[in-house]
């Protein structure tokens, strides 16, 4: 069995196939079938869009490497994301200890550009619109982590997307989710300072009253 924490963080248990209702607390989520068998993760790519972050799950283990899943999900739902994947985090820690690490990988000597690295990629036709989710529940085993991506919308909430990740890789998704998010508020201070300087210019210092 594993702990799973809903969009806002808190702990319940969850679980099932693929006709299955997953609960946690006093929300439901149906799991359509063609997800509920899920897709293996062994990295993540997480960008900012204009209204959304783009979460692109990434598989490594094929030549080339494919993205397994495309989540879009909403600037506010993000942070929520973060906080519920924190806690389960450290709920792992305290029933299995300290998630093992990954190897050091060796530096690039150029940081490739987004582009250069999607055209490495391999993205299917049916994943370029993505799996829309504005909640996350979060499950965890001793070796790996369940993402179930949500769309609560009326009249009931459904499995978007579901992801599996090893616990190695889950400390270094946290990481990119914390980085990604922090440029994003920081962009967002930077376009509030500007457009209250445009709203109140200082006085020209060459002007005066006679």
């Amino acid at each position: 069995m594993s702990e799973t924490a809903n969009p806002t963080g808190g702990p319940a248990e969850g679980g099932g196939s693929h006709n299955e209702q997953v609960r946690v607390q006093h929300v439901s989520a149906r799991v359509p079938e063609r997800v509920s068998r899920g897709a293996f993760s062994t990295g993540a790519i997480v960008m900012t869009g204009g209204t959304e972050f783009i979460l692109d799950f990434i598989q490594n283990l094929s030549t080339p490497p494919s993205v397994t899943a495309r989540i879009v999900m909403p600037h506010a739902t993000l942070p929520q994301f973060i906080e519920a994947l924190r806690k389960n985090l450290d709920i792992y820690r305290q029933r299995f200890g300290e998630p093992p690490a990954l190897p050091a990988s060796p530096a690039p000597a150029r940081q490739p550009t987004a582009q250069e690295i999607y055209d490495e990629l391999k993205l299917a036709d049916d994943l370029l619109a993505g799996a829309y989710a504005n909640g996350v529940m979060i499950g965890h085993t001793p070796s790996e982590f369940k993402f179930d991506f949500l769309t609560n919308l009326f009249p009931t909430s459904a499995v978007s997307s579901r992801v599996f990740m090893s616990v190695p890789q889950v400390p270094r998704l946290l990481q990119s989710l914390q980085s990604t998010f922090q440029q994003f508020q920081q962009r967002v201070q930077q376009q509030q300072r500007e457009a209250q300087q445009r709203q109140n210019p200082p006085p020209d210092p060459d002007s005066g009253t006679l």
